[in-house]
This record gives C-alpha cells, sequence and structure tokens, in this order.
C-alpha cells in the first residue's frame, strides 16, 4: 500500500471516508477485530452512561489505546485525539489546548486553568507532568465547556483519566520495556480480593530516559533526562449493603531535567547550569455511594493532593566564557531561573441523584443537585540571579459552587438536558515586592442539550455550553500598574453531532459541528525589559482580549471490515482567531488565528491480525501549523508522524516491537521570539523547542 505524503491530501481523503475513530483494540489476549467492539462506558458525568449516546463531543481511550500507541504518559497519546494539541516549556506537558484554547505555560502568576485533569477524581489542573498511563483503564477527553460538571477549570474542555479498578478475582502483571535514549522502564500490578467486602489494587512503575538532548559543554547527553517514579493502590469496600466506598492513594515522584532550548537552534545545548522540571505529589481520593434514600443516591467525593514542584533553566542557555577572546567579549551574560512551588489542593463534593424509580414531573424528569468546595493553596518561591533576594508569593484560591442538572423525556425519542452551575472564587494573594490582591468572582455557567434518537443505534443531538474561569493578577515586579488584574473570561459553546453504528455494529461514526464565542479572552503574552549589559528580561504576564471565535468540526470512528482487519482514524478542522486586542506596545490585533490553534489535525490507522498470534498496528498523525504565541508571529511546521508495532501474542504474555516517529520528523512543541545569543549581539529571531525524534523499543507484558 502506498500513502500519500501530503498532510493535506490525508486530511482530505480521511474526512470523505466513514472511518475515523481514536479507539483502537489492541489487545493482550487472542481476541478478533469483529469482537473487539463494545460499548465504551463514559464515567466522568454524574452518571454512567454509553459513549454512543452521549450528547457532547468527547474521546475515549482505552488502555489497549494506550499500549497501541507504548504512551508513557498522557502527552504521547494527545495526537490520537482531534483537536487537542499540547505545549512544552517543560521535559513533561503541563497544559493542554482544546479546540485550540489552553494556557501555555506557568512563571510566578497564579493562573486557572482553562482545560482540566483529573486523575482518579483527583484535580491535577495545571500541574498533567505526572499524568503517567501505566495501569490506566481509559482517558476521557470532553472537548468544549464543562461548565455544569466541573466549572472554572474546564473552559475549553476537561481530560478524565481512570486508572484500573481493584477485581473481585485475583491477578497480576509484569510490564518490562527498554529503548533508544537510555530508556527503561519496569513496572507491576496486583489485584483481588483482601476479604469478602473489601477488593484491592496495587501499581507501581519505575521509568528512566536520557532524554533527546546532547550537552556538548558539559559533554553529557542526559541533562533533560526522566526519571520518574509512579505508585497507586486503591480498595473498594462494600462497608454495607448500601454504603460503597471507593479510596485511592497515589504517589508520583518525577525528578526529570530539563536543558531544551540551544542557541544553534538544534538537540545539541551549551548550557553550564542544566534546568529541573520535577514534581513529588502525595493525593488520595475517596468517594462514598450511599443508596439507603428512597428518592435519590447520596454521593461524595473528597480528595487531597500535596505536591512540591521545581522548574528551573539555564536562562542564558550557554556558559561563562562563550564570548571569551571573541568579537563577542564582554556581551554574555550568565543567570538561571528557578521556580519552586508547594502546592496543596483539596476538594469536596456532595451530590443527590435521583433514582430511576423517582423521577419528577410526571416521571419524565431525573435530576442531579449538589455543591462543591474547592481551596487551592500555592506558596512560591523564585530564585533569579537578577533579583537582590528571593522572590516569595502566597496564593490561596477558595471556591464554592452549588449545581443541578436536570434529564427531561420529551418523549420516547427525545431527551432534553438542563444544567446550572454558580461558582464563586475568593482569592487572597501577597508576595514579598508588598503587593496584594484579593480578586473575588462569581460565575455562572451551564448547558441545553436536546437528544433525538434517531433509532437505536443512531443519535443526534444540538447543545448550548456556557463555560467560564475566574480571572487573577499579574506579580512580576516590572508589569505596569494597568496590567496587574485581569477578569474573568467567558465562553458560549453552540454544537450540532451525530453518532450512529453500522453494519451490525461493525461500524460506527461520531461527528461534532461547532462555534464557539470567547469573550474577555485571557492571554499569555510577555513583553522584554533591556538590562544595561544590552541582554533582556524576558516578562511573563496575562492580559485579556476584547472578544475571540474558536469553530470547526470533530470525526471519529472505526470499521472492523473482517475478523482480521481495523481501520480507524479522527479529523479535527479548527478556525480561530481573536481580534481588538491592544498590546503593551500600544498595536492592535485585528484578527488571526489563536496560539497552539491548528488549522487541522488527524489520525488515521490499522489493526491487522493475521492470525491469534501476531497483531500489526501503523498509526499516522499529522498537524498543521500553529502560532505558539499570542505575542509574535512564529509558528511550528505542518507535521506527519508515523508510529507502528508488531506483537506477538501468547495466552500469558506478549511481546511488542514498537516505535513512535518513525520517519524521525524534527518538528516543535513550543517556541519564543527574542534575542538571547550575544555572538549576534542578541539579535532577535525564533528558538524552537524539540519534541521527540525516532523512538524505538521493545516491551514485554506478562500477566501471572
Amino acid at each position: 500500500m502506498k500513502f500519500v505524503k501530503t498532510p493535506i491530501t490525508l486530511a482530505i481523503l480521511l474526512s470523505t471516508s466513514m472511518v475515523a475513530a481514536q479507539a483502537q483494540p489492541t489487545p493482550l489476549t487472542n481476541q478478533t477485530a469483529e469482537e473487539a467492539v463494545e460499548v465504551i462506558t463514559v464515567n466522568a458525568g454524574y452518571r454512567s452512561q454509553s459513549l454512543q449516546t452521549t450528547a457532547a463531543s468527547l474521546s475515549v481511550l482505552s488502555s489497549e489505546d494506550i499500549k497501541a500507541r507504548h504512551a508513557q504518559n498522557l502527552e504521547e497519546i494527545a495526537g490520537a485525539v482531534a483537536n487537542v494539541n499540547f505545549s512544552s516549556g517543560s521535559q513533561r506537558a503541563r497544559y493542554y489546548q482544546i479546540r485550540g484554547i489552553g494556557e501555555r505555560s506557568q512563571f510566578q502568576e497564579p493562573i486557572n486553568p482553562s482545560v482540566g485533569l483529573i486523575v482518579d477524581d483527583i484535580d491535577f489542573s495545571g500541574i498533567g507532568s505526572v499524568a503517567s498511563t501505566f495501569d490506566m483503564s481509559q482517558v476521557e477527553i470532553f472537548r468544549g465547556p464543562q461548565g455544569t460538571r466541573f466549572g472554572a477549570n474546564a473552559l475549553a474542555g476537561l481530560i478524565y483519566m481512570s486508572s484500573n479498578a481493584p477485581t473481585e478475582s485475583f491477578e497480576s502483571g509484569l510490564k518490562l520495556t527498554a529503548g533508544n535514549y537510555g530508556s527503561f522502564g519496569a513496572g507491576l500490578f496486583f489485584s483481588g480480593p483482601a476479604s469478602d467486602k473489601v477488593n484491592y489494587r496495587l501499581s507501581a512503575e519505575k521509568y528512566q530516559s536520557d532524554g533527546f538532548v546532547e550537552n556538548i559543554f558539559l559533554d553529557r547527553d542526559d541533562t533533560n533526562n526522566r526519571d520518574e517514579l509512579t505508585l497507586r493502590g486503591k480498595l473498594a469496600i462494600e462497608a454495607s449493603e448500601h454504603l460503597k466506598i471507593d479510596l485511592a492513594l497515589l504517589h508520583f515522584n518525577f525528578n526529570n531535567g530539563y536543558d531544551a532550548f540551544s542557541l544553534d537552534k538544534n538537540r545539541q545545548t551549551l548550557s553550564d547550569q542544566p534546568g529541573v522540571d520535577a514534581q513529588e505529589t502525595t493525593a488520595l481520593s475517596a468517594k462514598f455511594t450511599y443508596s439507603k434514600f428512597n428518592s435519590f443516591d447520596l454521593v461524595s467525593v473528597i480528595s487531597h493532593a500535596d505536591s512540591d514542584l521545581a522548574y528551573g533553566y539555564d536562562e542564558d542557555w550557554s556558559y561563562e566564557g562563550l564570548c571569551t577572546n571573541s568579537a563577542c567579549e564582554g556581551w554574555e551574560y550568565s543567570s538561571v531561573d528557578n521556580y519552586l512551588r508547594d502546592r496543596k489542593t483539596s476538594t469536596a463534593e456532595v451530590r443527590l441523584i435521583s433514582k430511576p424509580e423517582q423521577n419528577i414531573f410526571s416521571d419524565t424528569t431525573s435530576w442531579i443537585a449538589g455543591v462543591y468546595f474547592k481551596d487551592d493553596v500555592e506558596d512560591l518561591k523564585r530564585q533569579y540571579t537578577y533579583l537582590d533576594s528571593d522572590f516569595n508569593s502566597a496564593f490561596d484560591a477558595k471556591t464554592l459552587a452549588v449545581f443541578a442538572q436536570f434529564d427531561t423525556a420529551i418523549n420516547d425519542k427525545v431527551t432534553l438536558t438542563s444544567g446550572v452551575r454558580v461558582e464563586n472564587r475568593e482569592s487572597d494573594y501577597v508576595n514579598s515586592n508588598s503587593l496584594a490582591f484579593s480578586p473575588d468572582d462569581t460565575m455562572v455557567g451551564g448547558k441545553l442539550a436536546l437528544a433525538y434518537q434517531v433509532s437505536e443505534s443512531d443519535m443526534a443531538y444540538i447543545s448550548v455550553n456556557r463555560g467560564f474561569k475566574a480571572g487573577s493578577v499579574n506579580t512580576g515586579g516590572s508589569v505596569p500598574e494597568e496590567l496587574r488584574v485581569f477578569d474573568p473570561e467567558y465562553l458560549w459553546n453552540y454544537e450540532l453531532g451525530y453518532k450512529a453504528s453500522f453494519l451490525n455494529n461493525k461500524a460506527y461514526l461520531r461527528t461534532a459541528l461547532f462555534y464557539m464565542n470567547r469573550e474577555d479572552i485571557q492571554i499569555s503574552s510577555y513583553h522584554l525589559d533591556t538590562r544595561s549589559d544590552g541582554s533582556a528580561e524576558f516578562i511573563s504576564y496575562w492580559d485579556n482580549a476584547a472578544k475571540g471565535s474558536n469553530q470547526g468540526l470533530e470525526i471519529e470512528g472505526a470499521w472492523n471490515v473482517n475478523d482480521n482487519l481495523e481501520v480507524y482514524g479522527g479529523l479535527g478542522l479548527l478556525s480561530s482567531e481573536f481580534k481588538d486586542f491592544t498590546y503593551a506596545d500600544g498595536t492592535k490585533e485585528t484578527g488571526r488565528d489563536q496560539a497552539h490553534a491548528p488549522n487541522y489535525q488527524f489520525n488515521l490507522g490499522i489493526n491487522y491480525f493475521p492470525n491469534e498470534q501476531w497483531h500489526f498496528n501503523l498509526a499516522i498523525d499529522g498537524k498543521d501549523e500553529f502560532y505558539f504565541s499570542d505575542s509574535h508571529d512564529q509558528k511550528s511546521d505542518e507535521v506527519v508522524l508515523v508510529h507502528g508495532s508488531i506483537s506477538y501474542l501468547q495466552d500469558q504474555w506478549q511481546l511488542k516491537l514498537w516505535v513512535r516517529n518513525l520517519l524521525d520528523e524534527d518538528y516543535t512543541t513550543r517556541g519564543f521570539y527574542f534575542g538571547n545569543d550575544p555572538r549576534d549581539y542578541y539579535t532577535a529571531k525564533a528558538y524552537n523547542q524539540f519534541a521527540e525524534p525516532a523512538v524505538v523499543g521493545l516491551t514485554l507484558d506478562y500477566q501471572f
């Protein structure tokens, strides 16, 4: 088979085909493609329901999809999902963008993420580097605002990750992997009954890699390394006939290096003081389900996460002496910038969920009502060469929300869903520069969705959603006073969707057409202060643009052609702009694409099972160019990536040879535009962070 090479041609071919999807069954057991078609359950909503009947645009990636790409982290499966992007500027991606909306970095400012990340009911929004995929059951990616269910952390969408649950019978497994760039990983899990009423699951994984950068000054290949430990423990307790308790305890210790930017704009760095991107988190969640009440079930979820984060970099990307005995002698500078955070996040939610036999309004309407509380506490210490003393700040944001949702059966085929959420966020901020602010925002979001069940296998819906996120403060010492405080952002999402199954459930199609209207857009910008030596200080800040819009199309589906062959794929089209924004230098933006918002993304792949022992997977991801920032015109390149794997399966074990980025494409995930090279006297130009090159490995999965 000969593949068409141009990305736009691939996108057009994909959009005109019937198959487009994310679900990629790649079994550990001997399973045919026909048997792999199954009902996918969405767990992040108030009630569990089938993906095919959910009136929203979302993708669900199963544990087999994760294994098909040999994904070690959430960032390595993002390319399989339409209209989802991520930014680096770090070792692992912390921030994701959905439909072109989402933060790209954080320095001093306390910010409220546009895309939420929940792992086992624990809020990791804005600190998503530890999104390990080992022993993960599924990843649900919601596109569009989730203002009723998740509030301010889901203006653009939400990523909900669920690890595997405890099992009623004993099972265990081992995973060993080795690859190029000195990568090695070992994972182990045990699951089963502890007693008649208690089931458990324990898992642990250690992963290491030298990274994809060579520091030629230090003569090291591990200054951008990965050293990651993931521990999980879960209990499922049947405390009584009416009370079930689910507990999760997580520990992450990611001690990664950060040495990614090069003055020569390649994978060879000159840093004499390489940076760090580390996170150590201990977190727990507890979910209580009480079903004795006649009219409703009572569900209570509490969580707490305690995280120590260290992020820092060599600001000059070079070493003292770079200009010795050369024309630029006297121009060089040397500095490091480190951000040390202690973050504690606590949440509590109580929901009342009506029972099926207790519907209201003449037995037509099920209902949900609840209250939510969140406390975010973040202490920051910034250690920066050009500061007379360390910068310190303390931030405490308390959120209180009430919400309700009603699902009304208008007739046998039509259901109306209506929801509302009122959320108040009170913040207190103080820093060592004697700045103190106490923003207080009350925001309202919600949704209306009308779903029509065309037939048993076809569903169409139309929805209107309103999302929001709170404002905050800019904290940089040299940020002008008029830029100190920025306001909440609001978003209206209008969506039309269609989901269908075909050919006796051997094929499915899911589509969504959307238009999003943004108000008071919060954008990340920066300005440069020139020092006396001619170098420049990079100062990041946030501001509100006047308005903007995001519109596009999402298609996904799959077709089990026969017992041996499955075809799948996905396509995302996106058009975005913001306008009427005035930059700090007085210039105005009259309309251009938003940052990290590629006009198209696609994914196309096949699973081939020639017999019960062998499995072949080939996948192609494509992405259009996109702006790196709202404050300059530098863009990424368009890219097409090829991934694949060959697996040999037996009853208890699987051996897999896999590769990501088979053609070793050079592409970038983060970019800036300024002067940082004394050798050309700090002439402004583009600098980019490269994504991973060709990564090849061998993985053994053994179940015993």
